[in-house]
């Protein structure tokens, strides 16, 4: 099959105060999220100005991108579109028809299973297809990419790089924790074909963990969770990585790199929630902190991109590290497997 262009689709962030309230209103539109939520998360915006890093760091990739496309023969203009804000990937897809697309790829910037990590994507594409209308142009969603070597190789320089930041006399105490966003615990055993067996994205994240580890030369790690926003009595992965620092402090370890596995980019969930809290935590307890930062500032990412639209159009064979399995791709916005990746249930706080 012929395409004629690549939509990079991601999540979408305010880029200025008067943004952040419209933004997170977008977000969690039909969850029922109490107001009062909402204004705790917008002060983690406000923090940093109302800003939040991720489309400018999307723009970036989209340039290397764009530089590794010329640099190897593809042919391909990149386009950006958003689910929960500006550029809204409706008003994408609407230019691409306008552009004369016909055939487009689509890479997301999750590399996971699950409905938030892969269906919501097939979903947002659906979405915007049914808003333009006839002509629209078909989007071919990518394949997830969890254990992608060159994701997994980037991971491993920038664990080893954190543990060099650490005091030389905490160094080889130090333990290597792994992050992911966290979900509902029902979410994450609907998460994948029924044939798969569910919990594909726990069963993901704990093989990239492992890989990354691998890779780094690091023996001995752990899988934790962060970024929680639904009601307590719901039950989500756990542990926290704060409350597992607490538990690393108490059992004498003084030293930990902390790395946002689950994350491309330097998105705000690690900002606030590890550059700031865990941060301002490990200080509360005495311990030495770094955290290894993400792929997507990493050249190889661009070329990773480039690999999986070959895959696509040059029949380039997949590279894969895992054994955990990588749907994700279909040419018509749906689930790629009947029952995949089920929607949670939402549930009105008590």
């Amino acid at each position: 099959m012929t395409y004629d262009a690549l939509l990079l689709l991601s999540f979408g962030g305010p880029e200025g105060p008067d943004e952040v309230r419209p933004f997170l209103e977008n977000v969690t539109r039909g969850r029922g999220i109490p107001p009062e939520r909402l204004d705790a998360v917008a002060e983690h915006y406000l923090h940093f100005g109302g800003v939040s890093p991720i489309n400018r760091l999307n723009r970036e990739i989209i340039a290397a991108v764009e530089t590794e496309f010329a640099l190897t023969g593809i042919d391909l203009p990149v386009y950006f579109g958003n689910r929960n804000w500006h550029p809204m990937v409706e008003d994408t897809v609407s230019a691409m028809k306008a552009d004369g697309v016909r055939n487009a790829l689509v890479f997301p910037t999750s590399a996971w299973g699950g409905y938030s990590g892969c269906r919501q994507y097939h979903e947002d594409i659906a979405r915007a297809r049914a808003a333009v209308g006839d002509g629209a142009p078909q989007l071919t969603k990518l394949r997830q990419y969890y254990d992608h070597p060159l994701m997994v190789d980037s991971f491993a320089d920038a664990i080893r790089a954190a543990l060099s930041r650490l005091p030389a006399d905490r160094r080889d105490g130090a333990r290597v924790v792994f992050t992911a966003h966290s979900v509902p615990v029902s979410a994450d055993e609907a998460a994948g074909p029924p044939f798969a067996g569910g919990n594909l994205y726990s069963r993901q994240v704990t093989e990239a963990s492992r890989l990354c580890a691998a890779a780094a030369g690091v023996d001995e790690f752990d899988v934790v969770w962060q970024s929680r926003s639904g009601p307590p009595q719901i039950p989500w992965l756990d542990p926290d990585i704060c409350d597992h620092l607490e538990a690393l402090s108490a059992s004498g370890v003084d030293a930990v790199v902390i790395c946002p596995v689950g994350f491309v980019s330097d998105h705000l969930e690690v900002v606030w929630d590890l550059d700031t809290e865990a941060v301002e935590k490990a200080e509360e307890l005495g311990m030495a902190l770094e955290r290894a930062g993400t792929p997507g500032a990493d050249p190889r990412f661009a070329t990773l991109v480039r690999t999986l639209v070959q895959e696509r159009t040059a029949d380039v064979a997949p590279q894969r590290l895992g054994s955990e399995p990588a749907f994700g791709t279909t040419v018509d916005g749906s689930p790629c497997n009947p029952g995949c990746c089920e929607p949670p249930v939402r549930r009105r706080p008590a």
